[in-house]
């Protein structure tokens, strides 16, 4: 889709985030949708600009194909001065006059926290969803692992407490957990094509971007958490209950269908995103879940 035309409007809407240019328009139904511009790539020297607008569109659609609550997105182009870019459209799910609370608000209003409410410490975050009053803590609890068990499965390097949360109406009261949002830091999404290539040919370098990083955003002692040596380890029991919810719910069939039908990328782009995905989900997740699989049956054993 070419949103160009869409430019010229004059939407009074505005968004946050440091993650590139965003500008409100409005599509078919009056349909409200955030357009996100690729913001200037900063650690490669060979891209114009970085590709979290093409991981953001793919990341929402796997995610999507999950039967999981996600923001919707469009992918397509605009052309400013000549200049040809890709960007996706977010479907704004705040039009209902419904506000987003981002936890490191609610966060913010933990008297108890030990840090402010960007403090990404898992510990204080564990904390603040135990002291929030807002919405259920289980549920919120459940919900905080189900999006590291996803983001360990699409390499999400910037999960903070700033881009997830609720959605709160005030005129009904009515509280609720907002869609999954914000997935640009997925796919490592400023590796250029060139290098994508190198690392499909070196399994060395494929393993380092399974088992090394990136992290998560989420620390302990402040130190980033390492996705597969922190679920592998099977010691946290909601880690544990959460990836029990999300693997089943992958279906890699589907993910490589979605990313076979993205417009605008390369072969390689396609193949390593099909290939990085695989490896991830089965020397990350799958090989959790079985380990967990056999943990769980030796105990049930025990007590019979």
């Amino acid at each position: 889709m070419d949103f160009t035309p869409y430019l010229q409007q004059n939407i009074p809407r505005f968004y946050g985030g440091s993650n590139g240019n965003k500008r409100a328009i409005q599509l078919e139904n009056n349909n409200i949708y955030m357009l996100k511009f690729p913001p200037i790539a900063k650690d490669t020297q060979n891209l114009s600009y970085s590709n979290s607008t093409i991981s953001e569109y793919i990341s929402c659609q796997i995610i999507e194909s999950m039967g999981l609550e996600v923001q919707k997105t469009r992918l397509g182009k605009v052309n400013i001065e000549g200049k040809e870019k890709i960007v996706v459209a977010c479907q704004d799910f705040t039009q209902d006059d419904s506000k987003l609370y981002e936890f490191a608000m609610i966060k913010n209003g933990c008297i108890c926290s030990s840090q402010n409410g960007y403090g990404t410490e898992l510990s204080t975050i564990l904390s603040a969803i135990e002291e929030q009053t807002i919405y259920p803590p289980e549920k919120v609890k459940d919900y905080f692992w189900d999006l590291f068990i996803l983001d360990a499965f699409l390499g999400n390097f910037d999960r903070h407490n700033g881009n997830w949360g609720f959605l709160i109406n005030e005129k009904t009261g009515e509280i609720k957990l907002a869609p999954i949002f914000d997935c640009g830091s997925c796919l490592f999404p400023q590796l250029d094509d060139e290098m994508m290539e190198k690392i499909l040919q070196d399994e060395k370098e494929m393993e380092l971007r399974i088992y090394q990083f990136p992290n998560s955003a989420l620390k302990e002692e402040d130190k980033k958490i390492n996705y597969f040596g922190y679920i592998s380890s099977l010691a946290n029991q909601d880690t544990n209950e959460a990836l029990k919810r999300i693997f089943p719910k992958i279906e890699l069939k589907k993910v490589n269908s979605i990313i076979e039908k993205t417009p605008f990328i390369s072969k390689i782009r396609k193949q390593f995103y099909q290939e990085i995905l695989t490896k991830r989900y089965e020397k990350i997740l799958e090989y959790s879940y079985h380990k967990l699989y056999i943990q769980e049956s030796k105990e049930k054993e025990g007590m019979n």
